[in-house]
């Protein structure tokens, strides 16, 4: 289908748009709002797509289940039900609204509204297409190609990590329903936001004007086609299509590039449109490839000049990850041998590329002028603490650090240690000494580290008062051990604590 068969959007007018703003505001269409009216069970169905919960929690005529029922439900109702609550007229002749019915006394929503709260208590709202707020697990993807999702897990994980301070430019690469956008409005002086799709882009518009956000520079493009040559930026972050999949069959999902070579081209793209000190941060999906180390392969896509920090979250087999991608897209719900044969697709194309399994994780990269930038990759499946932006900045402020302080350096610093951090024994019950020790996180990326038994007491005596040097001196004292030699093997976990965030430098 081509984007012509999917319904007409609202103008992006402000006046308009702002006066929809106050009245969804009056009548408590927020968040908060609607965690009250609904309750925890019916507002976790919503965002779920399951809407029977919602309909039972809105069978009143309250304004609050007036606007439920009409942007969130997409239920036609009685004008003069409409009218006590939203500025009609206005709504119509902006395309918010339209009128429905033999008679035309009902109205419908053109479009879905959402309540979404930012992270200092912001009233926004996210616009998508009808019935395609929450994005994915719906079948959305066989209504058309040029549906524009809501909010979904993807999302809100990438406005989680990414790095919040004040800047003076932003680009979100392939902005959908402008999330990433919004959030950014909040830091950047410049936003620019960049769409493949001409209708994800009007809705962004519509999302930035609705939530109160200044407007955004809005291009028409794939990847980094829109920005110039001259343009660099301090964030750039990106919720690409990067479902690696055959053909480019769903625009919001698939690439339209073999492989992973979609993410490959975002990430080494991204490095010389990058300011020093700029951040780009993106989700990815990488193929693990017979005979293949997959962090090998992320790393060789780092450009030069860049920092990386990459986390691998999840890996699937070919099978499941199959599986999962046309659930999304519905396909099981259709005819059985149609969704045979796109399951053989799917496996013939990883069969000739060697894929075993699909890694998905997010990709952070800084650009830095040190000789030597650090690449970390690793695979940390376990639950985290969101939002995770200043974790992702420390991360990176620590590696400054450790890079300009050599063991002697290290040794002559002071540590505290971090907020937070519990210590574990692991060993049999009774057993006089624990078979080793785990130093854990209780915030952030929730770590879990062995150490031996220097290292935690090094551990626990850090408080900013004494030096590496000191501290281990009167350790190797303790245990009856040579200070010089204690001196020579510890800095190695030392930097290790630093680097995971279990330590911190201590300001002198």
């Amino acid at each position: 289908m081509s984007n012509a068969t999917l319904s007409p959007l609202p103008s992006a007018d402000h006046e308009v748009a702002a006066r929809l703003r106050e009245a969804l505001l009056a009548a408590s269409f927020t968040a908060d709002g609607l965690l009250d009216l609904l309750g925890a069970p019916a507002y976790a169905a919503l965002a779920r797509s399951e809407t029977v919960p919602a309909l039972r929690a809105t069978r009143g005529d309250t304004p609050l289940e007036t606007l439920v029922r009409l942007f969130l439900l997409q239920q036609p109702v009685p004008h003069a039900r409409v009218e006590g609550v939203l500025p009609v007229h206005a709504c119509v002749a902006g395309g918010w609204l339209t009128r429905v019915g033999d008679a035309g006394g009902d109205l419908a929503a053109t479009v879905d509204v959402r309540p979404y709260g930012g992270p200092d208590g912001e009233d926004w709202f996210i616009v998508s297409d009808l019935g395609c707020a929450v994005g994915g697990a719906g079948g959305i993807g066989n209504r058309d190609e040029g549906v524009v999702l809501g909010v979904g897990g993807a999302s809100t994980t990438l406005a989680g990590i990414t790095v919040r301070t004040p800047v003076a430019s932003a680009l979100d690469l392939g902005t959908g329903s402008g999330i990433q956008a919004l959030h950014a409005s909040r830091h950047a002086t410049r936003v620019t936001a960049t769409d493949l799709n001409p209708r994800a882009l009007h809705i962004t518009a519509l999302t930035l004007a609705l939530s109160g956000a200044p407007a955004a520079d809005l291009r028409e493009g794939s990847l980094f086609a829109p920005v110039r040559d001259d343009e660099t930026y301090d964030l750039i972050v990106s919720n690409p299509p990067f479902v690696i999949s055959p053909g480019a069959r769903l625009t919001y999902r698939d690439g339209g590039m073999g492989g992973d070579d979609l993410c490959r081209s975002l990430v080494q793209g991204a490095g010389e449109r990058l300011n020093e000190g700029g951040f780009a941060q993106f989700l990815a999906n990488w193929q693990h490839v017979e005979g293949e180390d997959w962090q090998d392969r992320i790393r060789s896509w780092v450009p030069r000049g860049c920092d990386a920090w990459i986390v691998q979250r999840e890996v699937q087999d070919v099978t499941q990850y199959a599986e999962l991608w046309l659930r999304d897209a519905g396909d099981h719900r259709g005819d059985p041998a149609e969704y045979q044969a796109r399951y053989d697709a799917w496996l013939d194309e990883f069969e000739a590329r060697k894929v075993k399994a699909v890694g998905f994780g997010w990709i952070t990269l800084r650009r830095t002028s040190a000789a030597e930038p650090v690449i970390t990759a690793e695979e940390w499946p376990h639950p985290v603490e969101q939002p995770l932006g200043d974790t992702v900045r420390a991360h990176f402020e620590r590696l400054d650090y450790l890079r300009a302080h050599d063991d002697a350096a290290l040794l002559a610093g002071h540590f505290r240690l971090a907020g937070e951090i519990v210590q574990e024994q692991v060993g049999l019950p009774g057993a006089e000494d624990p078979e080793h020790v785990v130093l854990r996180q209780n915030r952030g990326m929730r770590r879990a580290t062995k150490v031996d038994t220097v290292g935690a007491g090094f551990a626990g005596v850090c408080d900013g008062t004494l030096s590496a040097g000191r501290i281990l001196d009167a350790i190797a004292q303790l245990v009856g051990e040579d200070p010089v030699l204690l001196r020579d093997r510890t800095p190695a976990q030392i930097r290790l604590l630093v680097e995971q965030g279990f330590l911190e430098p201590a300001p002198r």
